[in-house]
Formats: C-alpha cells, sequence, structure tokens
C-alpha cells in the first residue's frame, strides 16, 4: 500500500516558484504572450484578494488593539519605541544609500539616454502628510478614473493610513464609553476572527500565487533593460543586502534575538512581499508571522505592524530614493554639498510618513527630488527597471516592518520568547495563518 505524501506548505511555495520560474523561461523562449498574460491574471487576482482583506483587516486589528493596549503596561511608551526604531533603522539604511551612492558613482557609469527622461505622472508633496491622515471617509476609501484610447475606466483604492488613524479613533471611541461600547468591541472580536480565517483560505493559495508572480516577473520585465543602468542596480541591490543580511542580524543580536530564527519565521512575508511588490498586499500575512512565529503580542502588533506598512520602508524611503538621488545629481552634473546629504536623511526618515497610503518608490523619489531642487525628469530614467528594483525594495520593506516589533517587544519584556525560540523552521500553513 503506497503511504500519501503531504508536503509542507513551505516545501509547496518552494515548488510553487520554482514552477514560476521554468514557466516563465519558457514563456520567453517560446515568446508566448499567452502564458505570460495568463500568469499576470492569476497573479494579480492572488494579490487583489489579499489587498481585499487589508482594510477590515486593519480596521478590526486596531480596534482590538486598542482595547487590548488597556491591558498592556507603557502602552505610550511602546509607540514612541516604535517610532524611535523606525527613525533608527531608516537613518541607518539611508547612510548605506548614500555612501554606496558616493562610492559607486552610478550616475557616471549610466548608459541611458538622456532623452529618456520624463517627469513622472505621480509626485510627492509634503502636503501629502497632512491630507493622508485626515480620512476622506470611514474606511479610508477611494476611486480615481482614467481615459485610456477613449476608455474611460475607474478604480477604487484604499489608504492605510486613513484606516489606521479612523480605528484608533473609533476603537478609542469604544473604550472611553465604556459599557455601551462593549457590545461593538465584541462584534468587532468576532469581525476580526472571520477576517483571520479568511486569510487563511487566501494563503493557502500562495504556492499557485507565487508560481504567477515569478513567470509574470520573468515574462513581463525580463533583464534586458539592466544593461544600461547595472551600476545603480548594483547600487541598489548592494544596500539592501547590507541592510537585509547585516544590518537587520546585528540589530537581532544586539538584543539578544537569533537572526535565523527571525528569518524563518518572517520568511512567508518577506517572500510574498518579494513576489507581490507590494508592503500594503503582504500587509495580512506580515502582521500574522510577526504575531504566531516572531512572539510578538497581538495587542501591540495590530498596531505596529499596520503603522509600519505605511511609514516604514527601509527600501523605498531610505536606500532607493538616497541612491537614486545622488544618482540624478552625478547624471546632470550638479554638485551635493554636505547639507543636501543631511536633506536626504531627513526626507528618509520623516519623508515616509508625508507619502504614507501613496503608491511606489517614485513618490518618495519625487518628494526627495524636490526637496533638494534636482530636476524631477531624472526619475523618468529610472522607470524602466524600477519593477525589478521594487522586488528587492518591497522585501527589505517588509523584513524591517516585521523586526522593529519583534525588537521592541523583547526590550520592553513582552515577547513570547517560547514561541520566538521554538518556531520551527518548516513553514506550516496553520504557522501563517
Amino acid at each position: 500500500m503506497i503511504s500519501r505524501i503531504r508536503l509542507s506548505f513551505g516545501a509547496q511555495v518552494l515548488i510553487g516558484m520554482a514552477a514560476g520560474l521554468a514557466l516563465g523561461v519558457l514563456a520567453r523562449w517560446l515568446g508566448s504572450a499567452a502564458i505570460g498574460e495568463t500568469a499576470h491574471t492569476i497573479g494579480q487576482i492572488f494579490v487583489q484578494l489579499l489587498k481585499a482583506l487589508v482594510p477590515p483587516l486593519v480596521f478590526t486589528a486596531i480596534v482590538a488593539s486598542v482595547a487590548a493596549l488597556r491591558t498592556l503596561e507603557n502602552a505610550a511608551a511602546l509607540v514612541s519605541r516604535t517610532l524611535l526604531w523606525f527613525a533608527i533603522t531608516a537613518l541607518i539604511a539611508v547612510a548605506i544609500g548614500i555612501f554606496l551612492g558616493l562610492a559607486l558613482q552610478p550616475g557616471l557609469h549610466a548608459s541611458i539616454a538622456a532623452g529618456a527622461a520624463k517627469a513622472p505622472g505621480t509626485t510627492g508633496s509634503w502636503l501629502d502628510f497632512l491630507k493622508g491622515l485626515v480620512p476622506a471617509n470611514a474606511l479610508g476609501l477611494g476611486a480615481s478614473t482614467t481615459v485610456t484610447n477613449g476608455v474611460a475606466s475607474t478604480a477604487v483604492s484604499f489608504n492605510v493610513l486613513q484606516v489606521i488613524v479612523a480605528a484608533l479613533a473609533v476603537g478609542a471611541a469604544a473604550v472611553r464609553i465604556g459599557e455601551p461600547g462593549e457590545a461593538f468591541l465584541a462584534f468587532n472580536a468576532s469581525a476580526l476572527a472571520i477576517f483571520r480565517r479568511l486569510l487563511r483560505w487566501v494563503i493557502a493559495l500562495t504556492p499557485i500565487g507565487s508560481a504567477a508572480l515569478i513567470a509574470d516577473a520573468l515574462v513581463r520585465y525580463g533583464w534586458d533593460a539592466l544593461s544600461s543602468l547595472g551600476a545603480f542596480a548594483i547600487a541598489v541591490y548592494a544596500g539592501l543586502a547590507i541592510v537585509l543580511l547585516l544590518v537587520y542580524p546585528a540589530i537581532l543580536i544586539a538584543n539578544g534575538l537569533n537572526p535565523l530564527r527571525f528569518f524563518a519565521g518572517a520568511w512567508p512575508a518577506i517572500q510574498l512581499g518579494f513576489l507581490s511588490r507590494s508592503s500594503v498586499g503582504t500587509l495580512p500575512v506580515t502582521e500574522e508571522v510577526t504575531e504566531r512565529r516572531l512572539g510578538v503580542p497581538q495587542a501591540y502588533a495590530a498596531f505596529a505592524v499596520p503603522l509600519g506598512a505605511t511609514t516604514k520602508m527601509d527600501g523605498c524611503a531610505a536606500i532607493y530614493p538616497a541612491i537614486s538621488a545622488i544618482f540624478v545629481a552625478q547624471f546632470y552634473g550638479i554638485p551635493l554639498h554636505l547639507g543636501d546629504y543631511g536633506l536626504i536623511a531627513f526626507v528618509s526618515v520623516i519623508g515616509s510618513a508625508a507619502t504614507a497610503g501613496l503608491t511606489g518608490a517614485t513618490v518618495m523619489l519625487t518628494l526627495t527630488l524636490s526637496t533638494l531642487g534636482l530636476p524631477l525628469e531624472g526619475a523618468g530614467l529610472l522607470l524602466a527597471i524600477d519593477p525589478i528594483l521594487d522586488m528587492g525594495r518591497t522585501a527589505v520593506n517588509v523584513a524591517g516592518q516585521a523586526l522593529v516589533p519583534t525588537v521592541v517587544a523583547k526590550r520592553a519584556g513582552i515577547l513570547d520568547e517560547a514561541v520566538y525560540r521554538d518556531s520551527p523552521l518548516a513553514i506550516g500553513a496553520e504557522a501563517v495563518a
């Protein structure tokens, strides 16, 4: 009798990634647009399913977190320490970006034509910070209409920062009114449990989603565009590697935490961030692994992780804009002075809040360029390889969004170290949902 072999969830994901790699190579070899379009559709559906859960998950989790924070001592101190560590890690990341930009001088080794420069359609502004804080409605939802070839299409989006603000207000009001708010808090807890169950079902599709996303990346982006911007891409990925593989482990070791256990626990979220290129889309998984595999209390993680998904972006808001700004200055022959590098650091630490809820590192880059007085058209030089770079940037973003709550919880003495220490290195579906 043949026994039934049951593959672990991690093995299923690895098989899915290998299948996606093979499928992408095959599609490019055959020149098959159908394979690429199919992979793109499946991958986008998977990411959309995750994103659809973000507003209700964040809202109910934040409300529950506000209620649960009543039982945590020094809740205000946890918030301040979280913001402090966001700033510390961002400063380290931007310093690495500036160093690599000056050492490798990517702007002097680019073979891209200046004619490729064009101002991007989306730019960052310091006013976006104030606008982003005020919810347009209870769920931070918005809609935009675009016209392409005479055909109008409307897309619905959401601003996670606005969802957080609305949820904090609702949660605080429910706690403040006392007994009349208990029924609402109980309903919210039930809704949160339902959305977490839905998340478990979506995460079960990760092997299929991973295969589609990898195949789509290979077919859609390829690596041809890297030739003209090779030095720039090397500088960005070198910075990302230093932060992910040297800085983060050093911070963990300094706080008495095993880096291997951290990366084993956070791997599902880091991997999904790399494939989906979306910190917001990965948010539900990041929060789950932070709680269930890294041992951060749910009451704290439900607040810190969503906040990090909007304002904690060491890849997109620190390393990338620092190297990019130096690239643009070098490309156009514009000298930068010591004060300019200070501005780059300032924008990286504070500017991520100003662009919270907006899409893409291009917004952060344009904010940096405009602050330095550099031509915004320089951002257009880098758009050709942005998707390839965005994969690494998002992976680092997600790792940082799990790292800071873990470190803060450890320093505050509320980390469940048994969960952190004993979390199995093999990734099971039940472990991430």
